[in-house]
Order: C-alpha cells, then structure tokens, then sequence
C-alpha cells in the first residue's frame, strides 16, 4: 500500500513543489496579492514583494499569474545573476523573442517596439523578477530606465520585483535613490502566526483529500509551530516527515511521537537556533529576568496620555488602524498599515509603509533609519515611545512602572481622541 492510499488522500499534501492550488491565503498573502494586482490598473511605479526563505513568495507568483486574462502579457525572469544586457535578452526571450545575436540598442528598441505594439493593442505589460535581491545596482538601475518607456498618456511596462530581504536592503542604496521614488508599494511576507500555521496545515490536507484535519491533530501545533516557526516551507518538510514516519509504523494518523520522531531524522533544532538568533535570546533572558526574548518596548501615547505599553520579541511589527497589525491604532490620523519596526537584539529600524500622513521623529519626517532607544515617533496625535530593552539591559529602566505589558495575540484598540481634547 502506497503512502497516499494509507492515508486515503488524492496527492500528496506538503510537498515542496509550488503549487498554487495549495496556496493559503493568510491575511499578509492575500495583502501581497493585492499589491501585485494592482499593478494591472496603476502602471506609474513599481510593486516590491520580500520575504524570507520558504515563506511562499514563488507559490503567491504563481497563483497571480494563473489569474491573470488574455489582456494582460508577462514575462518572468529568474535567473538574476545577469549584466544588463544578458537581463534584457532574458526578458525579451521571455516575451517569445530571440535576442542572444543582438545589441544591447538593438535589445532595447525592440522592447521598446514590442511595449508600443501590445499598448496599442490593449494589452497591459507586465515584468515580473523573482529573486530579484541577486541582481546588480547596474541592472536594478536599468530596470528602472525600463519602466520610463510610455506614451503620451502613460507608462507601458508594469513591474513586479520579488525577492528575498536583502531586496529592500539592496533598493535603500543611495545609488538607488530614483527608482526606490519609483517604488508605489512595497510588501514583506513574514512567516505565519500560530493560529495561520494550524489554518495552512488543515488547509493543505483539505485540498490533498484528507477527510479529517485530524490526520494532524491540533495537539501537535505547539511542537510543530516551534521547531518550523511558522515558515511554510519548513511546516511542509515536518509534516511530511511526519506522515512518513506514521505510515512506516501504519498508524492512521500522525502523533507527537511521530512528530518528535520527524524532527530527529531531519535534525533539527528549534527554529530560533536555526535562524542564529536563539542563543542570542537566551542570553538576554538571563541577563533581564522577565523580559525573557523581548527586545524591545513600545509605549503608546494619545495626545500625551499613556494608552498601552507592549513589548515585542526580535522580528517584525507593523502599526496601523487595520485590526490584522501588531498595534492596532484605531484613528483617521493613521493609515491601514502605517509603518513597520524591525528589531533584532542589535538594533530596531523603522519604516514608513507608504502612509498618506508620514512618519515623525521630532520634527522630521522619516523614511527609514535606525531608532535610538527614548525616540517618540509621531503619527498625528499618537505617540510611540521606542526603548530598547534588548541591549544594555542592566542601566534601562521601564519609565511607566505603573503599567504591565499589555502585549498578547489580539492587540487593544486605540479609540480616536475626543475633538475637545488638546493636541499633545
């Protein structure tokens, strides 16, 4: 007996292969998708996707390009370790040319004849770059020239660039300053949150045939969620392993054991370690008993008065009035996803997520830059005040000892200020 007729499943349901008929759509997928989407009605900018290694950047490609109709045409490059010139040859070939005997001019003025012919058929032009984080500030600097190609009423090629985060890092270069103006939208997929991580493995066995979720119980999630840290593509090998490893003993389901068994064979350590960041926590842990991982603590502040105090472990927070952030400011001084802090022991960056009021530190408004700890940063009326309790630990102290970390899975809402409250 095979391994899917043990199991009475139709395909096999964590296997690493992208297929976008597994595609989970969590809240930050479906986010992502959206901004790749726009691109078909805003072609005046390009859209950035990062995320982590196995987060599902490849999976959420395709399953944009499967939904796209005939009037649309694309292209995808890949291969990204390329010069200019190669780059254009790889797009163009892409496009159903034959370019490898031609010029880089010649190169570029059929692109450019191919890009006037299909707008003038209706049809939208898409260019989409995965890995993109392996390309040259040469060949980046020529996507952008790309993207200036247009008529008289609008730009012609739309641009999708995906790639892991040294991506991001790669486009704040300053030699990049003109096309990181061009960037309309940019997006980070993170790894999933518990309660998204049990939602993608039921999900996964539904689309497989299983005809219970229970072929992974829930009492599993905890180790699974440990040792994966919420990674797709680390959930999927577990869980494979996992299945494999109750077949061979024909059990009809799979148990802790053999989850424990599965994480033995693959070797591996708890996903912190994996990452180089656990032994880091630990010793912050010893060093500040209470905090335990945290490194960091975000005061929040309503025309000066204290609403919540939170501390978040190393990783990645985003602040907005959209219920699905880690702070959650219920405001119309505040946009759906506002901006974002991403911390690690060393250090904690912040950046403005494209909101329509801006971000403040003092009186200058920022884009991006490294917070020191006792900044306020200001959005509108509300205030958040950066500590860092991850670094020099012994000699800072918390500046509200009257309040407890109010942090946990469902962030508290921060109602709008009354109109006959003073501005702080």
């Amino acid at each position: 007996m095979s391994y899917l007729e043990h199991f009475k499943l139709k395909e096999q349901p964590f296997r690493l292969t992208p297929d976008p008929a597994f595609v989970y759509w969590s809240k930050q997928h479906s986010r992502a998708k959206a901004y790749m989407e726009s691109t078909i009605w805003l072609a005046d900018g390009f859209v950035v996707i990062t995320g982590e290694i196995g987060s599902g950047k490849t999976t959420l490609l395709q399953s944009f390009l499967e939904e796209l109709d005939d009037s649309v045409v694309y292209a995808v490059v890949s291969q990204t370790q390329l010069t200019a010139t190669e780059f254009l040859q790889a797009a163009l070939t892409e496009f159903g040319f034959k370019p490898f005997d031609k010029r880089k001019v010649e190169l570029l003025d059929m692109l450019n004849m191919f890009l006037i012919e299909q707008y003038a058929n209706d049809k939208k032009v898409v260019l989409i770059v995965d890995e993109a984080q392996n390309l040259s500030l040469k060949v980046l600097e020529e996507i952008r020239m790309l993207s200036n190609i247009e008529t008289h009423k609008e730009k012609v090629l739309r641009i999708i660039l995906a790639g892991q985060p040294e991506l991001r890092e790669k486009l704040d270069s300053p030699k990049l300053k003109q096309l990181a103006q061009r960037v309309r939208l940019r997006f980070h997929l993170g790894a999933l949150d518990k309660q998204d991580t049990r939602s993608y493995i039921s999900h996964r066995l539904r689309v497989a045939g299983a005809a219970s979720e229970d072929l992974i119980p829930a009492d599993t999630l905890d180790v699974i969620y440990r040792y994966t840290g919420g990674v797709p593509r680390l959930i999927n090998t577990l869980c494979d392993t996992a299945l494999l490893c109750a077949f061979a003993d024909n059990k009809p389901a799979v148990t802790m054991d053999d989850i424990m068994a599965a994480v033995g064979e693959l070797d591996w350590d708890e996903h912190e370690s994996n990452t180089g960041v656990y032994e880091q926590l630990q010793q912050i842990a010893n060093r500040r008993p209470g905090t335990e991982s945290h490194v960091m603590q975000i005061e929040v502040r309503t025309n000066g008065e204290t609403e919540a105090i939170h501390t978040f472990p190393p990783g990645r927070v985003i602040v907005g009035r959209s219920p699905d952030n880690e702070i959650y400011i219920k405001s119309k001084f505040v946009s759906r996803h506002h901006m974002q802090l991403v911390c690690d022991p060393e250090r904690c960056i912040i950046e403005d997520l494209n909101s329509t009021n801006g971000v403040f530190i003092g009186e200058a408004q920022v884009k991006k830059r490294e917070l020191e700890s006792g900044d306020v940063i200001s959005l509108g009326v509300h205030e958040l005040v950066y500590t860092d309790i991850g670094r020099s630990a012994t000699d800072q102290v918390n500046t509200h000892p009257d309040f407890e970390d109010t942090h946990d899975d469902v962030p508290p809402v921060l109602r709008e200020s009354p109109p006959s409250r003073k501005q702080g």
